[in-house]
């Protein structure tokens, strides 16, 4: 019978940047906000020298800033870093749909199909809230897929780089859930056709319509 190895426990910095960094993404922790050391350490439990590596590890990817008199504070993203956010996206998740579509097998696409159809379940009963979680696996599953030496990797991180708000999800927009979900039914469709240039299309243009609703927003 096989085995599996044991899972190391998580460390304290791992678990002090786990915790940050969700609060940052979700934009519990605002932009502009001060993060100072012994704070956080209290609040979370721990000593100040796992917070002070997981704010470098931070800082490293760009979610804060240390200025002169104020120490750590979360990065304030305008405009410019929205419009940036989602071009990048647009090349990194349209290549993982174009790549997808050429090795794609029927069990993975079975699995993007389950998770499709969770999500127009719960649209359905009225639970917009589990969307974006939802969206984020088909997403990211579509980018592992495509490439999983890097360029599922490369996927996370530019989503983790960018906080974006919970109230801010185009998926809480009952006018935007249908499109949205027609949108994944295409792409679907190109991935189990083999279709690569339609996938990467579909992809990118759905990628930069959540751009263009945010940016109104």
């Amino acid at each position: 019978m096989p085995t599996s190895e044991p899972r190391p426990p998580m460390s304290k910095a791992d678990y002090v940047y786990s915790v940050l960094l969700d609060e940052i993404r979700s934009a519990r922790i605002p932009g502009g906000t001060a993060l100072r050391a012994g704070a956080v350490a209290r609040r979370l439990g721990v000593s100040v020298t796992p917070v002070r590596e997981a704010l470098r590890r931070l800082e490293n990817d760009r979610l804060i800033s240390y200025e002169a008199h104020h120490g750590a504070t979360v990065v304030d993203l305008g405009e410019d870093a929205l419009e940036e956010f989602y071009g990048l996206r647009a090349v990194v998740e349209g290549l993982g749909a174009r790549l997808a579509a050429g090795r794609i097998t029927d069990e993975e696409l079975g699995g993007l199909r389950e998770v499709h159809a969770a999500m127009v379940r719960d649209a359905g009963r009225g639970r917009n809230d589990l969307l974006g979680e939802q969206s984020r696996l088909f997403h990211l599953g579509i980018a592992d897929i495509g490439g999983p030496a890097f360029l599922g990797r490369h996927a996370r991180a530019v989503r983790n780089s960018f906080p974006v708000p919970a109230t801010a999800s185009l998926w809480l927009d009952d006018a935007q859930v249908g499109p949205q979900l027609e949108a994944h039914e295409r792409i679907l469709d190109a991935l189990a056709r083999a279709d690569g240039t339609a996938a990467e299309r579909l992809m990118i243009d759905h990628v930069r319509q959540a751009g263009e609703y945010r940016r109104r927003r």
